[in-house]
């Protein structure tokens, strides 16, 4: 994976104003292992010590479908995914299989031949490349000894570090206990079955007579009353998002939406046209929050762009209902960036994934979906016989680097022919004592001629109708 920053680790030793994305990123960065500078004692007994260890993982998959490169592909994001976390990845393993075991995942002999390498490389975790039944889960942890989780649980698990903001934690908290709910477990080792009343006298004998509810029953109690908190909790935060975006909706300026695949620049694409400053990282699931930034076209039309979180193949469903913010930044969008990374080995599949993403989002809604624009970033990074294959594979879409700036006045020019325009062409005649009105015509509108008079400021714009109908006394002509 190209490192995006390699020419921008010098700009911490300026002294020239930091970007919110670089305090960030410096922040992000505060603590973290460096491999081969471990003095760990053999006898700890002899200091106290504390040392960050990173969880040594076992990765596994299982291939039902598709060629042997769509799964090594597949187990190659895992990996990546797992590094994000925090991990070291020691081995991985594909499976070919009709469909998953309902039992075990991978089949009760081969978990056996899992739980030799775990032990040959002491592994303490295993991950598994697909969402494991509660049965399942718990199968594997009772044979392989150690931790086992799956593909979802560890797509939380980054949500999880990298949310920042309050509506990104509260969302990431629902989706992590929907996930936990149904997962619930302790039968048997740490809970206790009690009965209320007498029902545990005759046949339970001693200790099984209780208050009425376990232990377990009491977690789910719990758990549903704080998921249905966060539910109130975010509904209130979406009454403030609404209120934005009804505003930009109020004043008719054209919204456009950055959505694409984890790690195809979208955030890098977002600063490189509006100087934006916000978090870019070389990892997956970098930037979690949406981030509205306004900018204009080369003929100085305002429009929003807004950075919506990244899209992965198999996307936790709980994520997808959890996050609205990207739902309806993307649903109510008048334009859709869709990024793609040209680096990646298979970029048509990161387009059918986020696509199919998509599609989930816009059935939700029942609205129609917003117009598209491709935009393939990275193309620095790749030779010019894969750019012509780029070409090839997604006609009419843009070819940008919004690290070297390649291509992105050509994205803007782009931009400006697609978002909507202004219906109608006013001539106005505004006095100088109404100057509000020539401020919103250049904030709003469209402004192809303007100059001074003695009488007031002479002007003709492209405007919406409300402000047209504010105009029109001033109006020395209109049309449509």
């Amino acid at each position: 994976m190209r490192d995006n920053n390699n020419h921008d680790d010098d700009r911490f030793d300026h002294d020239e104003e930091l970007s919110t994305g670089d305090l960030a990123l410096a922040e992000r960065a505060a603590l973290r292992r460096v491999a081969g500078l471990s003095t760990e004692l053999e006898d700890v007994t002899e200091v106290e010590y504390r040392q960050l260890r990173l969880e040594r993982v076992v990765l596994v998959g299982v291939w039902t479908e598709g060629t042997a490169a769509d799964s090594e592909a597949s187990l190659a994001e895992l990996a990546l995914l797992a590094e994000t976390a925090g991990s070291q990845v020691l081995e991985g393993l594909v499976q070919r299989r009709d469909r998953p075991d309902p039992a075990t995942y991978i089949g009760s002999g081969k978990v056996e031949q899992l739980r030799d390498v775990v032990i040959a490389t002491g592994a303490d975790t295993v991950i598994c490349d697909g969402e494991l039944s509660p049965g399942q889960l718990r199968q594997l942890e009772e044979r392989l000894k150690v931790k086992v989780i799956d593909r979802t649980a560890l797509i939380l698990d980054i949500f999880a570090q990298h949310a920042s903001s309050k509506e990104g934690k509260a969302q990431v908290e629902l989706a992590q206990l929907q996930y936990l709910l149904p997962r619930l477990r302790g039968w048997g080792e740490s809970l206790s079955r009690q009965a209320g009343g007498r029902a545990g006298g005759g046949n339970g004998g001693v200790g099984l007579r209780g208050p009425g509810e376990t232990k377990l029953e009491t977690d789910r109690r719990r758990i549903r009353a704080r998921i249905a908190k966060l539910r109130r909790e975010i509904a209130s935060m979406g009454v403030i998002r609404e209120t934005k975006r009804s505003g930009r909706v109020a004043n008719s300026v054209p919204s456009v939406a950055i959505a694409g695949y984890t790690n195809a620049g979208k955030s890098s694409l977002l600063n490189a046209l509006t100087s934006a400053g916000v978090l870019v990282q070389d990892a997956l699931f970098a930037t979690l929050d949406t981030t509205t930034r306004r900018t204009s076209t080369p003929d100085g039309l305002p429009y929003t762009l807004t950075d919506t979180v990244g899209f992965v193949r198999h996307l936790p469903h709980q994520l997808v209902e959890a996050f609205r913010s990207t739902r309806e930044e993307v649903a109510d969008a008048d334009l859709l960036i869709h990024v793609v990374d040209g680096s990646d080995a298979m970029p048509e599949k990161q387009v059918a994934a986020v696509r199919e993403v998509i599609g989930e989002i816009v059935e939700k809604r029942e609205e129609p979906m917003p117009p598209e624009l491709l935009v393939v970033n990275k193309i620095d990074a790749v030779d010019e016989l894969v750019q012509a294959r780029l070409r090839n594979l997604f006609p009419g879409s843009q070819l940008v680097s919004a690290h070297s700036g390649e291509g992105v006045e050509e994205l803007r020019r782009v931009i400006a022919g697609l978002i909507p325009r202004p219906e109608v062409v006013v001539d106005a005649l505004v006095p100088y004592a109404r100057g509000e009105l020539v401020a919103r015509v250049h904030r709003e509108g469209e402004v192809l001629k303007e100059r001074h008079t003695e009488e007031g400021t002479e002007l003709s714009a492209r405007v919406h109708p409300d402000l047209a109908g504010a105009l029109e006394q001033y109006a020395v002509g209109s049309r449509s």
